[in-house]
């Protein structure tokens, strides 16, 4: 039970309190946050799109007429898990890049700073949003492989692949936010531009790592790219990832963890103190 204290009335009779206001369980407002994101996102239809179309269409035009690719099972499948992750990429950098930068021009979001929840179950929501969102822009990415490819998977290649590409979402999510937290809007844009598509050429998501020379394979096994790349492929085809990628990809979300945490708490000392 919440305690209650009395105040002396007009008359001087004893009136209870109001029950003090207990903040909800962790979780609960992990929720909270998750159901209102995602409900903020699926209103403007052509953001979830243009994340969709792009590794689609580069499907369609890069691969699937190739019949050396489309027609081998594991090719096929290697080059749907690289444009898979870089739907993933790219939702994640512009949707929360650009995404928290907007919000925090919103007159609404200075109240939202100052409820008493703290940034855990905002940031929590955002991360799980962010997978909700990559499992989407992979659905055309299968059908497309399904139809017009040889990729062949298991379903429990289907369902290591889905785990891994929902785990290999969380660093770039985070990335997404720290960017957000500590750019404006307009800045935010090249940021994430400047961002994503040399760690996607450099992580092999355009072409195969095999194709790289010896100096820029040794780069590409240092991003997080190349490591949830490696990994995905790993899931799916069973071709290994080299011993490195599960450190690395865990490194840089700790690092991206922390950069995150750091702007958000930048953010709030500069706009809130």
């Amino acid at each position: 039970m919440s305690a209650t204290t009395s105040t002396s009335g007009p008359a001087g009779l004893a009136e209870p309190a109001a029950p003090a206001a207990q903040t909800q369980p962790f979780w609960v407002l992990s929720w909270l946050h998750l159901k209102y994101q995602f409900l903020e996102t699926v209103r403007v239809p052509i953001a979830v799109l243009g994340n969709v179309l792009f590794p689609s269409l580069a499907m369609v035009f890069f691969v699937v007429p190739q019949e050396a690719v489309a027609g081998n099972p594991v090719y096929a499948t290697i080059a749907i898990a690289g444009l898979g992750l870089f739907a993933i990429c790219s939702a994640s950098l512009f949707t929360y890049g650009l995404g928290v930068a907007e919000d925090r021009q919103l007159p609404f979001y200075p109240y939202l700073r100052s409820l008493p929840a703290g940034p855990g179950p905002q940031m929590v929501a955002r991360v799980l949003n962010g997978g909700i969102f990559s499992l989407f822009g992979l659905l055309p990415l299968i059908l497309i492989g399904w139809l017009f490819t040889a990729a062949a998977l298991t379903f429990g290649q289907l369902l290591a692949g889905i785990g891994t590409i929902l785990a290999v979402s969380v660093p770039f999510v985070l990335l997404g936010m720290a960017i957000g937290y500590k750019l404006s809007a307009k800045a935010a844009l090249p940021v994430v531009q400047v961002i994503l598509f040399p760690l996607a050429f450099a992580g092999g998501l355009f072409l195969p790592p095999e194709m790289f020379p010896g100096w820029l394979d040794a780069i590409s096994k240092a991003t997080p790219t190349r490591a949830g790349r490696d990994l995905l492929v790993q899931a799916t085809t069973g071709v290994d990832a080299y011993a490195l990628a599960l450190p690395i990809l865990a490194g840089w979300t700790i690092l991206f963890a922390v950069l995150a945490v750091l702007s958000y708490r930048s953010d709030e000392g500069r706009r809130f103190r």
